[in-house]
């Protein structure tokens, strides 16, 4: 690999750059199972910036396991909403501490000028989790007092209770590469839920770096899976995935369609949203006593 990178990058980036990037799988650094790699390029130069993990079918199979077997029996669904409150806004304060190889990074595999990278997208970033790490402890369920008229005199109690959907699929593209992972990640984090998510094949790096802060954060293991790959065969099979509770996709108008067809054409699998928020990712269940 010939690889060019600017000289004047501080250590940290120059050291993630120089490191065959690999997959985030329940909480362990994994190569692809195929043992395959791609390169991401530096749309300045055309220069190769890292070899990254090829994610396909196997390594979205294990990672949606991960993120099954963590929501089912982890721990990340008996914590507490502050707790994990606390832990998206200790994520925070880790990226705050990385602002700089963030914008790097962000600047180098994007295409975007180093200072908009620093003074937007990566505060903007940080600020994302600590929003919805505020509402983690605000996803309330309604009660509402019933009389209905054949049976007079009579008073009903009911109620929602919102709960996390479950696995939640992210797809993300290339041009707010780590924006749009903290758009897609928070609510989904504040709401209970577990993640797989799937960088765009053109910028997967500052997604890559997140997941290092979520590991050293203390998220607990599988509660966010990290792969990167190509949109026709990970992205596919995140899609289409029958153990996925819910697919988030912010991308083109033809793909979007392409993942829509995939959910509706998997009977057992995910629902699909273009857009995230912490109330699509609470269920409303229903019920009355």
């Amino acid at each position: 690999m010939a690889t060019a990178v600017t000289p004047d990058l501080q250590q940290n980036t120059a050291k993630f750059l120089a490191e065959r990037r690999k997959m985030l799988i329940n909480g362990k650094w994994v190569e692809a199972a195929s043992g395959k790699t791609f390169e991401t390029y530096n749309p300045a130069t055309g220069e190769v910036l890292a070899l990254v993990a090829e994610g396909d079918k196997a390594d979205i199979d294990a990672a949606v396991k991960a993120a099954r077997t963590a929501f089912d029996n982890g721990p990340w669904r008996r914590m507490t909403p502050s707790e994990r409150g606390k832990l998206m806004w200790k994520l925070a304060d880790l990226i705050d501490k990385n602002t700089q190889e963030f914008a790097e990074l962000e600047s180098l595999d994007n295409g975007k000028p180093l200072t908009v990278a620093r003074a937007a997208d990566v505060p903007l970033a940080a600020e994302m989790f600590r929003y919805m790490a505020g509402w983690a402890t605000k996803i309330h369920g309604h009660t509402i007092g019933l009389s209905v008229p054949y049976t007079p005199g009579a008073r009903y109690h009911a109620y929602t209770l919102r709960e996390p959907i479950g696995v939640v699929g992210q797809i993300i593209p290339w041009n707010f590469p780590l924006l749009m992972a903290a758009w897609k990640l928070g609510p989904a984090l504040a709401a209970g839920c577990c993640i797989v998510l799937k960088p765009a094949e053109q910028t997967p790096l500052s997604a890559l770096l997140l997941g290092e802060l979520i590991t050293q954060a203390g998220f607990p293991d599988g509660v966010v899976n990290v792969v990167p790959g190509y949109g026709e065969t990970a992205g596919a099979a995140l899609a289409a995935h029958p153990d996925v509770d819910k697919i988030a996709f912010t991308g083109s108008t033809e793909v979007g369609r392409a993942i829509r067809s995939a959910t509706a054409n998997n009977s057992t699998g995910p629902a699909f949203t273009a857009a995230m928020s912490v109330a699509v990712l609470a269920n409303p269940n229903t019920g009355s006593r």
